[in-house]
């Protein structure tokens, strides 16, 4: 790291700490864009541990520690429920573009669903459905029931909350009793992956254009996904240049980008905010013109207490459920 650095401990680290399951399907009306009719991918702490596609049509563990399954059925019985909503979703598509009074081409219909586990022991979870694209209907948790986020979400959502049917009663008992078991299961199994942290390496740059500077916050290599990432200046927080897209590396940590853009006169007293579970503490890094270089490099390690300086489809949704992995149960056809 060139030139000189100001590092300031500022506060207790308050990032979410837990771990989450989840899964997203999709179905297309057409072959197209490189995509199966229909696929399912399950992920836990976002690492992807299993896979259905409907050019392989067998559900496969991806993460290496989802060998540990006990039940010796568990693979056969899940390539059998995932291929049953492969069906649904095909009809699905069909009668979704019947809905919105499309007679062909490319179309997608989406979900995704799951549950969390925070480490002081409270929960959370959600179903969220959508097609080509765009919000079509989501759970209320609290209830247990559908809302339309569209005009042609209507019908399914009247459908699915009537008292025959209690979609969202079901979907709800799943989030709440399955999913957070089958959560604790992959946890145990994949332990040694999903429970260890590593601390970021945070670059801070700048970028001069036409009178206009903007300041780079970027962080690297850190893991687990959930961070928080701020400008301020001296002491107030300073609004984000672009929107925060957490992306995944290839070896399995992440990285994000935040930028703000000031005056070039008006640099002096910017400084970035890293705090992250890996962290005992909050750091902060404080911009300072440089001569040679305007990068910045640190490593924040932080074990025991001692710290060393040294080192990203589509909004996901489904419109129509079947039974889905580890047990749950999905409805009838949007």
């Amino acid at each position: 790291m060139k030139g000189p650095l100001l590092l300031l401990i500022v506060g207790v680290s308050e990032v979410y700490s837990g771990h989450s399951l989840r899964y997203n399907y999709m179905a297309v009306s057409v072959p197209g864009h490189g995509l199966p009719l229909f696929s399912e991918v399950g992920y836990v702490d976002g690492i992807e541990i299993v896979r259905y596609s409907s050019d392989v049509g067998q559900v496969v563990p991806v993460a290496p520690w989802m060998k540990k399954v006990e039940d010796p059925d568990y693979w056969e019985r899940q390539t059998q429920i995932i291929q049953g909503n492969e069906a649904v979703a095909k009809q699905s598509v069909k009668n979704l573009m019947n809905r919105y009074n499309q007679t062909g081409g490319f179309h997608i219909k989406q979900a995704m669903y799951g549950c969390e586990l925070r480490d002081d022991g409270s929960t959370s979870w959600y179903y969220q459905f959508g097609y080509d694209g765009k919000d079509f209907m989501a759970m209320d948790i609290e209830r247990g029931v559908y809302y339309p986020l569209t005009d042609q979400a209507q019908v399914t959502t009247q459908r699915w909350n009537s008292p025959e049917a209690r979609v969202g009663e079901r979907d709800k008992n799943y989030l709440e009793n399955i999913c957070i078991n089958w959560l604790k299961i992959h946890i145990k199994n994949g332990k040694e992956e999903l429970e260890r942290t590593v601390p970021p390496e945070v670059k801070v740059s700048d970028q001069n254009i036409n009178g206009v500077t903007k300041l780079h916050c970027q962080v690297h290599g850190f893991y687990p996904r959930e961070v928080d990432v701020n400008w301020q200046k001296n002491g107030i927080d300073v609004s984000s240049y672009e929107a925060k897209h957490i992306l995944p590396n290839s070896d399995g940590t992440y990285q994000i980008r935040v930028t703000v853009e000031v005056p070039a006169e008006d640099r002096e007293g910017h400084s970035c905010y890293v705090d992250h579970a890996s962290l005992e503490e909050i750091v902060t890094v404080k911009w300072e013109s440089q001569v040679s270089s305007n990068t910045l490099w640190i490593v924040i390690v932080v074990l025991s207490g001692v710290m060393a300086i040294a080192a990203l489809g589509l909004i996901i949704w489904k419109t129509s459920s079947a039974s889905v992995k580890d047990g749950s149960s999905i409805s009838s056809n949007a």
